[in-house]
């Protein structure tokens, strides 16, 4: 990144280097960077006073989205037959670890408990929220209120970080310090620059200015910030239409359904699908909104070992020839779950072999598709791409707008019957406000 500097203005931007030499003769680095509040165009904070220099277009651009003009990092994302399909291992850290760990927070756990004991006698003031209190038990006295205070506090400063600007490539961070042993924090009026290993906005869609910017303030200034209506009164407008359209043509399936918040379109849709007498298949490491979705339904549940094929197919034959509890009636459906790509260990779901047990054991498949759509397949159109599968045999594709796309809310895209069902059924379309005009 450049040092830019405008003679027009009375801020710009510096970059400092300092070397300091310490009395063991070692000579420190330290490299800061600094930008005041008031400046118009780093703050980002608000709409520029005059239009940007040319440099800062591309320093701007650079640090937002980065460029790379090396074809040798080119990749197209497209499964090879010849390819194998590595099964999920699961690594073990050395027993010498798992030892320290335990007994770090055996030791953390019981000075907490020391701790509180004395201070609740010492110190009542200071723990009056813990305490029961006019004949009220205490809201905040379960361990989850100890593990807060005693354990995730001392390192509370490397969490929800205030930032910035855009969450690009980088992304500018506010200074902040704690004076009472991080129970509170304060800006220093410093920011400071880092490489961004925290947040979506996979293609950069997520910009500041561009194609996407310009849309969104001519969707602001046509339809306002918000339909403040759900989409079963007056929440849906002809953008909401043209965006349904388009997703149901970009995933390949019939017809599709826009969600307001991703984690709401796995919850919300799971209950309108399956309900009690229903079995529902999931993987053991899907997400907290499959889970969440299967519970509010009422639906039996099963699990199967992550990503492992020969599990699922064993626990089908079971739940098939046994039926439901007690009566063993016929399940009402049986609906596997499944993600395509797994955020947290990175494993693809071997669709493949899914289709094929779908088409001998006759269940519906439903496929959480959130981290998967935009980055997977030649055309960037999810797993079902990827694998060169039609995504009509595929019954229900959810997937999000935060991950790739850079935007907010979620989708469910069938069959056109599906899709009408969920839009009589679903919690989404007759409780939750619509999504944002801004963000279509």
């Amino acid at each position: 990144m450049g040092i830019i500097e405008d003679s027009g203005s009375d801020t710009s931007l510096s970059i400092r280097s300092s070397i300091r030499t310490e009395d063991d003769s070692s000579t420190t680095y330290s490299r800061r960077v600094r930008s005041d509040h008031s400046d118009d165009f780093y703050d980002q904070l608000e709409r520029p006073l005059r239009p940007p220099t040319s440099e800062q277009h591309f320093t701007t651009k650079h640090t937002e989205f980065g460029h790379c003009a090396n074809e040798t990092y080119r990749h197209v994302s497209v499964f090879r037959p010849t390819a194998k399909i590595e099964a999920f291992v699961e690594e073990d850290p050395p027993y010498y670890i798992l030892v320290l760990t335990y007994l770090s927070y055996i030791l953390l756990i019981l000075f907490g408990h020391i701790r509180d004991f004395f201070g609740k006698r010492f110190r009542s003031q200071a723990y009056r929220h813990l305490m029961p209190s006019d004949g009220y038990a205490a809201l905040n006295s379960d361990f989850d209120s100890f593990y807060t205070r005693r354990l995730k506090r001392r390192m509370d400063d490397c969490f929800s970080r205030p930032i910035t600007g855009v969450p690009g490539r980088t992304l500018m961070l506010l200074d902040r310090v704690s004076q009472d042993n991080n129970l509170s924090f304060s800006l220093t009026g410093t920011k400071t620059r880092a490489l961004n290993t925290a947040s979506y906005n996979y293609l950069g869609f997520a910009q500041a200015e561009g194609g996407c910017a310009d849309a969104v303030e001519e969707g602001i200034r046509q339809y306002g910030v918000s339909s403040c209506s759900a989409r079963r009164e007056a929440g849906t407008t002809d953008l909401h239409q043209q965006a349904e359209a388009l997703v149901a043509k970009f995933v390949g399936h019939e017809d599709a359904m826009i969600v307001s918040m991703g984690f709401a379109t796995n919850s919300t849709t799971v209950p309108a699908l399956v309900k009690r007498g229903c079995l529902v298949i999931s993987d053991e490491l899907n997400h907290s909104s499959i889970r969440t979705g299967v519970r509010l339904s009422g639906a039996n549940v099963r699990t199967f070992k992550h990503n492992d094929m020969g599990s699922l197919e064993a626990l089908l034959r079971e739940v098939i020839s046994q039926g439901q509890p007690r009566t063993h009636r016929p399940w009402k459906k049986i609906l596997v779950i499944v993600e395509g790509l797994y955020s947290m260990e990175g494993t693809l779901v071997n669709l493949p072999r899914m289709m094929e047990l779908k088409q001998k054991y006759k269940f519906y498949l439903y496929i959480d598709e959130a981290h998967s759509i935009g980055a997977l397949g030649p055309h960037g159109r999810g797993v079902a791409n990827y694998f060169g599968i039609d995504p009509r045999k595929i019954d229900v594709l959810m997937g999000t707008f935060t991950k790739s796309f850079g935007a907010a809310g979620g989708y469910i895209a069938g069959s056109r019957a599906l899709i009408s069902l969920l839009r009589t059924r679903g919690h989404a379309s007759c409780y939750s406000e619509s999504i944002s005009p801004a963000v279509l």
